[in-house]
């Protein structure tokens, strides 16, 4: 879909030329108009003066004196020409040249401006006067030649559209930042929404323009409610497992009645479905005091959330003195932080519970981020590893060294469909769990 920016400006474009040219065609017929207009009161000049010099005689002629106006009407071809008609009888003036000038006849009191084709079909503009004097009815006509005055108006109209057309040119250019600078706003929101995605944000601000206001506060909402939701979530679930945990303990004191001394099978049967729910309902509480408090982000820094996880590892396992070396992208990795703190907490829990003295992590993140973590314990045998990856397993307390921690890595690796993989380190012979996630957008 084209962006709301190129939208705009094509439409406002568009709008701009189609406003260009009707104007540029109003602004040609204005400056025609105006030639043609001050061309014709110099033709009504001309034919008043002509008008002014008729006479009247004993014979009951009319004659009138073409002196009193300008000589270019006495020059073959000028352009200027002249044709008086006396009732039926024509007066030309020398400029037509034995030319017969086509004019349109009048009546009293009557005036007309017109255009007609005059002496190598050059166009005329036409001045007509009709009246009625000394009892006759008279018509003068003046003309003169659009050809100079067309030329004249070919110059401004090309010179006009010169700089109409570098006007047009500015003002989408400037029309085109104003639309940028106007979406700027809307250009910050998705930045911040971005930011939200990103984890270093958890709301919008909300100095938007209006039009997108109930956006934002809608976004603002919904962003609110899924941490509100997700909080609630992991509330309820730690609440359900602490009071799951009273009857598990009576559940344990019932298998060691007296009572099942004769039934050791029933005795062994509670008390390991006793203790499978057991294992379930630590392993809940561990992922909500693992998630606590924290806000709800959906992404995480490794460099820096590592540096505080390696701090207080190193506070709980202060007698071993572990050297703990770690590689990590100090950037935001696109992967829910509290899962991602559950995973590193519980991989390094069980790193530091079975390492000698030295821990080694290596965080790389392209595509997919891969998490592997080596210690210098006595590791697993390798058909216990080979068990451990098989797929849909939950891994529990029962697998020495590894248990609890373990269990929850999968379930998220599994919630992330990743791939989790179990064996010996290479570089420092114990345990090694390399993960990898990929990134789903």
């Amino acid at each position: 879909m084209m962006s709301l920016r190129k939208r705009l400006g094509r439409g406002l474009t568009s709008v701009l030329c189609v406003i260009f040219v009707l104007h540029w065609i109003a602004a040609d017929w204005v400056i025609r108009a105006v030639a043609e207009k001050q061309m014709a009161n110099r033709l009504a000049d001309d034919g008043y003066s002509l008008m002014d010099t008729l006479a009247g005689s004993d014979d009951d002629q009319v004659g009138f004196n073409g002196d009193h106006i300008s000589t270019v009407y006495n020059r073959p071809l000028s352009g200027h020409y002249y044709l008086v008609k006396v009732d039926a009888r024509a007066y030309p003036s020398p400029s037509l040249a034995n030319f017969p000038l086509q004019v349109q006849p009048m009546g009293p009191e009557q005036i007309k401006i017109y255009h007609t084709s005059g002496p190598g079909q050059r166009p005329l503009l036409v001045f007509g006067l009709g009246l009625v004097k000394f009892g006759h009815r008279i018509n003068i006509n003046l003309a003169e030649d659009l050809s100079a005055v067309d030329h004249d108006i070919t110059s401004i109209r090309i010179g006009y559209f010169g700089l109409t057309l570098l006007i047009l040119i500015c003002a989408i250019g400037l029309l085109g930042w104003d639309v940028k600078r106007s979406l700027r706003s809307v250009v910050s929101v998705g930045k911040e929404i971005e930011q939200v995605s990103g984890g270093r944000r958890q709301r919008i601000e909300m100095e938007v323009p209006t039009e997108i206001k109930p956006m934002v506060k809608e976004i603002n909402h919904l962003l609110q409610l899924v941490v509100r939701r997700l909080q609630q979530s992991r509330t309820a679930i730690g609440n359900l497992a602490h009071a799951l945990k009273p009857p598990m303990a009576i559940l344990f004191r019932i298998a060691e009645e007296p009572l099942f001394n004769d039934r050791p099978d029933l005795r062994q049967l509670l008390q390991a479905q006793t203790e499978s729910i057991h294992r379930c309902i630590e392993r809940e509480l561990k992922r909500a005091r693992i998630a606590g408090d924290r806000q709800a982000t959906t992404a995480f820094n490794p460099r820096q959330e590592f540096i505080a996880l390696k701090r207080t590892l190193r506070a709980i396992y202060a007698e071993k003195a572990l050297d703990i070396q770690f590689t990590a992208p100090n950037g935001w990795v696109h992967f829910d932080r509290e899962d991602m703190m559950e995973m590193l907490g519980n991989l390094l829990d069980n790193a530091c519970k079975w390492a000698n003295h030295r821990i080694d992590v290596d965080i790389t993140f392209s595509d997919s981020l891969t998490i592997r973590v080596a210690d210098d314990g006595p590791g697993c045998a390798e058909a216990d590893a080979k068990t451990l990856t098989q797929r849909g397993l939950r891994l529990d307390e029962s697998i020495q060294g590894h248990g609890l921690g373990l269990a929850i890595v999968l379930d998220i690796v599994d919630s992330y469909q990743g791939s989790l993989q179990i064996g010996r380190s290479e570089s420092l012979g114990g345990f090694s769990v390399t993960l990898k996630l990929a990134l789903h957008r």
